[in-house]
């Protein structure tokens, strides 16, 4: 069964059902444990980028903003069988030439990770993929309010829609209040606290 791990603040990490370990966004919480067969990095500001946190294995593909923007077109990449396909990220705080978001596929779920963004013209296409989850951030400072990830849970039609990185400058970096609210915008909202593990 595929599993993900939310660390916290934008960090998280899915297990495959044949146990092969993606990392997004290593730097909060704990669940570093697992090595890695593949790490994702959104952009490189600091709380987004510790790749040091992960005990990579020796045929671990690291694939972060640099890789997945390249020559300013958006990358997409199958490690055997797992599809990573990187899409727009930005806002007024992060330049959307330094940034991404991505599109995981693998045991038949879509997992979209959308990094440090606010709402991007792209979403609009998403519903026509039906993408299972979507992890948005809401913390209202760096990125979009709750309100507006709302909104765009709602846009992109995911299943699921999980709000994370609620809280700017915290590394526990969640708000009850806040993550409830969103599920009150949402009938998509699903509510993982950080150290929380949930079966996908």
């Amino acid at each position: 069964m595929t599993r993900l791990y939310y660390q916290g603040h934008g960090s998280f990490r899915i297990t495959a059902d044949d146990g092969r370990v993606i990392y997004v966004d290593p730097f909060a919480g704990d669940g570093y444990d697992l090595p890695a067969d593949l790490v994702l990095i959104t952009h490189q500001h600091h709380d987004h980028n510790q790749i040091g946190l992960i005990t990579q294995k020796p045929t671990c593909q690291v694939i972060s903003n640099f890789e997945a923007l390249a020559g300013g077109e958006y990358r997409s990449f199958d490690i055997d069988g797992i599809k990573v396909e990187a899409v727009v990220a930005g806002n007024k705080n992060h330049n959307s030439d330094q940034c991404v978001g991505y599109i995981i596929s693998l045991d038949g779920l879509q997992i979209y990770a959308a990094g440090d963004t606010s709402r991007t013209e792209q979403m609009a296409s998403f519903a026509a993929r039906q993408l299972d989850y979507a992890l948005l951030p809401g913390d209202g400072f760096y990125n979009m309010d709750v309100d507006e990830a709302a909104a765009c849970a709602n846009l992109i039609a995911a299943k699921h829609a999980v709000p994370i990185h609620l809280v700017p400058d915290s590394v526990t970096d969640w708000s009850q209040e806040r993550a409830e609210h969103f599920a009150t915008l949402t009938p998509s909202a699903l509510l993982i606290a950080p150290g929380k593990e949930i079966e996908l």
